[in-house]
């Protein structure tokens, strides 16, 4: 009986380690260390992608100018395909985005419009229209950052002949 009651403690004693090794397994998680490597990687990552990220505005600027006169041309391309000339200087871009009612007339002129709306360039002012323009048929622009003609960088003309 005693022999018995020894292999009973035995299976018990074995049962309550394999439970506890169990666990163990199931209370696993990370150390104060390795949370700290993480962050001081994230951190040295970030000293060096932020710089480089935080130095672009102004080129992203001038992308997204680019990008809206490209919209702009292609929206007065289809202009001219209904009406079979581009607006006049006097109908501007605004014929883009409501029906022009100075001469000359437009009576294919497309039913909501070529834009849904102007947009102004990333620096809040308006595009430029001229027609005829000095670099093409027409030429839409902007001033860039200093909102004046010509300049260097940043503040150099964007326009649909670059």
């Amino acid at each position: 009986m005693q022999q018995m009651w020894m292999k009973r403690r035995y299976e018990l004693q074995m049962a309550r380690e394999a439970g506890n090794a169990s666990g163990a397994r199931r209370q696993r998680g990370f150390t104060l260390i390795e949370i700290m490597v993480v962050i001081a990687i994230l951190g040295i990552l970030a000293a060096l992608i932020v710089p480089k990220i935080m130095s672009r505005p102004d080129e992203a600027r001038r992308v997204a100018a680019k990008q809206d006169i490209g919209t702009i041309m292609q929206a007065m391309k289809l202009y001219r395909l209904d009406n079979g000339r581009y607006p006049t200087q006097e109908q501007g871009l605004r014929a883009l985005i409501e029906k022009p009612t100075t001469e000359p007339a437009t009576p294919n002129w497309k039913e909501g419009g070529y834009l849904e709306r102007l947009p102004a360039d990333p620096w809040g002012a308006q595009y430029q229209y001229l027609n005829p323009g000095v670099h093409g048929e027409i030429d839409v622009f902007s001033y860039g950052a200093d909102s004046k003609p010509g300049g260097e960088g940043n503040d150099a003309d964007i326009g649909s002949w670059q």
